[in-house]
């Protein structure tokens, strides 16, 4: 089993890389989906009112995300102290999946946003960058409701994306037409075929 990460900064397509490789075979995994299962369980809530306090929640007890988003990418140090309690988790969940998977497949792709910015490199034994030119990225997200200041912010708080390519092993350009980014899925996905080794998943 091949271990890969997927990696990109905000608005770079990484979600649609991964369902292209889903598509084709691979077991897929989007590291924020699970994360959005987790503040959905007790005890993670509780961990983030010790941490962010009652602020972040709303009248009628639920997590406001919105708010919870505002607040960490304003201060750095509760944004890594949130990732300290929310990405061994992820690893962990993904870890378990894996372990009940019934279908089997020589390629396994995380979706991993902060995987350099985190030093989760070691886990994974090939790692691929999505890239997007920032401008179209801003765009993309603006048609999804989100605002530019805080879609600049959230990239500002990620390495630059050259320094992500340079230290990847495949780098997918996401600013042409889907038929392009899907032909760089395919051509990708066969070299990772053709590695067919072994590997324990997702311990960063």
């Amino acid at each position: 089993m091949l271990l890969v990460g997927l990696t990109g900064n905000y608005g770079t397509g990484k979600s649609t890389v991964l369902k292209m490789f889903r598509n084709l075979g691979a077991i897929a995994y989007d590291a924020d989906e699970i994360v959005a299962s987790l503040l959905r369980e007790e005890t993670v809530i509780k961990k983030i009112k010790n941490l962010l306090g009652d602020r972040v929640f709303r009248p009628d007890g639920g997590l406001d995300k919105k708010k919870v988003a505002s607040l960490i990418f304003a201060h750095a140090v509760l944004r890594h102290s949130l990732e300290d309690i929310l990405h061994p988790q992820v690893f962990e969940k993904i870890n378990h999946l894996l372990e009940r998977e019934e279908r089997k497949s020589n390629i396994v792709v995380v979706e991993t946003p902060l995987l350099f910015e985190r030093n989760y490199e070691g886990g994974f034994q090939k790692i691929i960058t999505v890239q997007t030119a920032q401008e179209e990225a801003l765009e993309r997200l603006e048609k999804k409701g989100v605002k530019r200041g805080e879609a600049i912010e959230r990239i500002r708080s990620q390495l630059p994306l050259e320094e992500k390519a340079s230290r990847s092993d495949f780098t997918i350009n996401n600013n042409g037409t889907m038929e392009e980014t899907e032909q760089q899925v395919r051509d990708i996905y066969k070299k990772l075929m053709s590695k067919g080794h072994d590997g324990d998943c997702c311990r960063p």
